[in-house]
C-alpha cells in the first residue's frame, strides 16, 4: 500500500510539474521535442490549407495552418521562392511540414517571376500584413510573432524584409543570393540563419562568407551547410534542412528554449558539412535554459543547458585529477568551432579548469558550458555552475567559437576533489 501511494505521489508530481514550463511560456506549442521528432516529416498538429488568388500586394499562394483551436494563436512564417520559380513547384512541400509543427505558413507566388530581391521583400511583408489583418485565418495568428523564409533571390528578399521590419522574430535565407551583389547585413537585428549547399555554384560559400561577415557581432545567427547539396536543395523535401530550420523558428518565434539543445551545440551533424553558431541562443526578452532539477544519470549535461551569466569564483583547483582533450568540430575561412572533453580520473571531482595558449592570430570569442577568462593568449575555462561535478572516469564537454586557423592546442586540466 505504501509503495502504491509513493508511486501515485510521484505521478502526481509529474502531472503537476510538467506543464509549468508551458505556463511560463504561453507561446510553447507541442510536446517535448526529440531528435527524432524534429527530423520527422510531420509534427503533432493536424493541418488544413486554403488557396489565395493574386492580389493584396503579391501573386497569390497558399496558407497552411494547424486546425487546433485549443492552444491559442500560432506564430507565422511567410515563404517566397527564388528567381523565375514558383512556390507551388519548389517550396510547397514546406507548408504542411511547418504547419504540423505549430506554425501558420503563407507561401506566396510573386507578382512576376522575374521580380528581384527588393520586390520579393515587399511582397513577403505584404503577405504577412494580409495574413494577420484580412485573411480567413487571421484569428489563428499572433501578429507579434512573425518570420520570413526565402530561397535564392527570395532568400535575399527575406534578408531585406528583415532589415525593413526589425520587429520580425526570425529570418532564414536558403542559399540567399542578391542579384545586385551589394547586400549588407550590418543593420540586421533579426535572428538570422543561413542554410546553404556545399556544392552550390550559384550562391557559393565564398559569397555567403562575405555576406555573413557583415552581420553585427551581437546578432544571433547561424549558418548550416548541407553536405553535397547544390543550389536547388530547398526545392526538394529534405530532413537535414528542416531539423535545423524548425528549431530556429521554435526558439525565436515561439520563445521555446526546449529546442536550443538541437543547435547548441549541433546535436546531429549527419549530412552537414559546416556549422557556424553563436551559442547560446536566447529569444529577445527570454532567458537561457536552466539545468534540470532532477539529476540526470548521465554526467554529460544536456546540450540545452547554457552557462549561467555569472559564476562565483571557486577555490584554486589542485592538479592531476582530470584530463582534457580537444577536437575541431567546424571551420571556415577566418574562424572555427572547437570542443573540449574534460574527463575525471580515478576519483570524482567537484570542479575543473582547463587552460591553453592560443596560437598566432587566434582569438576566442564565445564559450558555452563553461566560463571564459582570457589574458592575452592565455585562455582559461572553468566549469559552469551545473557541470563541475564529474564522477570517477566520467566526462563533460564545453565548446567555443574562435577566430583564426584551428590547431591542436596543448591542454592542461586541474580539478577540485
Amino acid at each position: 500500500m505504501a509503495a502504491a501511494v509513493a508511486v501515485l505521489g510521484l505521478l502526481a508530481m509529474i502531472v503537476v510539474t510538467r506543464p509549468a514550463s508551458a505556463a511560463d511560456n504561453p507561446y510553447q506549442r507541442g510536446p517535448d521535442p526529440t531528435l527524432a521528432s524534429v527530423a520527422a516529416t510531420r509534427g503533432t498538429f493536424a493541418t488544413a490549407q486554403v488557396s489565395l488568388p493574386a492580389g493584396n500586394g503579391f501573386g497569390g499562394g497558399v496558407i497552411y495552418y494547424p486546425t487546433d483551436t485549443g492552444q491559442g494563436t500560432f506564430g507565422a512564417v511567410a515563404i517566397v521562392p527564388g528567381y523565375s520559380a514558383r512556390f507551388a513547384d519548389e517550396e510547397a512541400w514546406m507548408g504542411p511540414w511547418l504547419a504540423s509543427f505549430g506554425f501558420v505558413v503563407i507561401g506566396i507566388e510573386t507578382n512576376s517571376r522575374t521580380d528581384g530581391a527588393d520586390a520579393r521583400a515587399t511582397q513577403l511583408l505584404a503577405a504577412l500584413d494580409y495574413l494577420t489583418q484580412r485573411s480567413s485565418v487571421r484569428d489563428r495568428v499572433d501578429p507579434t510573432r512573425l518570420s520570413v523564409v526565402g530561397h535564392s533571390a527570395g532568400g535575399a528578399g527575406a534578408l531585406i524584409a528583415a532589415l525593413r521590419r526589425p520587429s520580425l522574430k526570425a529570418v532564414v535565407g536558403l542559399a540567399p543570393g542578391s542579384p545586385t551583389g551589394n547586400l549588407s547585413l550590418a543593420d540586421n537585428r533579426v535572428p538570422l540563419m543561413f542554410i546553404s549547399g556545399q556544392r552550390d555554384t550559384v550562391v557559393t560559400q565564398s559569397y555567403l562568407n562575405g555576406l555573413y561577415s557583415t552581420l553585427p557581432a551581437s546578432a544571433q545567427s547561424a549558418w548550416v551547410e548541407i553536405t553535397g547539396a547544390d543550389h536547388l536543395f530547398a526545392t526538394r523535401a529534405n530532413t537535414t534542412e528542416m531539423r535545423t530550420l524548425i528549431p530556429w523558428l521554435k526558439i525565436f518565434v515561439d520563445n521555446d528554449i526546449r529546442y536550443t539543445q538541437f543547435l547548441c551545440p549541433l546535436m546531429d551533424s549527419t549530412g552537414i558539412s559546416m556549422y557556424r553558431s553563436k551559442c547560446p541562443y536566447v529569444p529577445p526578452g527570454g532567458s537561457s535554459p536552466s539545468p534540470s532539477v532532477t539529476p540526470s544519470p548521465s554526467v554529460t549535461p544536456s546540450p540545452s543547458v547554457t552557462p549561467s551569466p555569472s559564476v562565483t569564483p571557486s577555490p584554486s583547483p589542485s592538479p592531476g585529477a582530470c584530463t582534457a582533450s580537444y577536437r575541431t568540430t567546424n571551420s571556415w575561412p577566418g574562424g572555427y568551432q572547437g570542443e573540449v572533453t574534460v574527463k575525471a580520473g580515478a576519483s570524482a571531482v567537484s570542479g575543473w579548469t582547463v587552460s591553453w595558449t592560443l596560437g598566432n592570430g587566434q582569438t576566442v570569442s564565445q564559450v558555452w558550458n563553461g566560463t571564459l577568462a582570457a589574458n592575452g593568449s592565455a585562455i582559461t575555462v572553468t566549469n559552469a555552475s551545473y557541470n563541475g561535478s564529474i564522477p570517477a572516469s566520467g566526462t563533460t564537454t564545453f565548446g567555443f567559437l574562435a577566430g583564426g586557423t584551428p590547431s591542436s592546442p596543448s591542454l592542461t586540466c586541474s580539478s577540485r576533489p
